[in-house]
């Protein structure tokens, strides 16, 4: 595999394994504002060095999934946590209100 394709392919198991604990499509308010912000874009770099280190070791990919969304989730936070009035303020995330 490729370093393009092996970024593809982790990028996308990435997402899959994040929809398992956030529904995308739900009708609940929590769960759509979650889904908007983990689901906003980006390149999933930090969740490649989980998957990355993980294949260097042979380690299960499904053991790694929830490292890496654990990983996601937590940088996330970091993001939206930078955006409150108290810290950053900033309007946009990734381009997006």
């Amino acid at each position: 595999m490729d370093i393009q394709e092996f970024i593809r392919h982790y990028q996308q198991r990435c997402d899959s394994a994040m929809a398992r604990y956030i529904t995308p499509d739900s009708e609940d308010l929590l769960q759509q504002a979650m889904s908007y912000a983990v689901f906003a874009g980006g390149k999933r770099l930090r969740p490649l060095l989980v998957y990355a280190a993980g294949t260097l070791h042979q380690v299960p990919e499904e053991l790694l999934d929830i490292i890496a969304v654990a990983v996601e989730f937590i940088h996330t936070y970091s993001l939206i946590h930078d955006d409150l009035p108290a810290m950053d303020d900033d309007e946009l995330r990734r381009g997006k209100p």
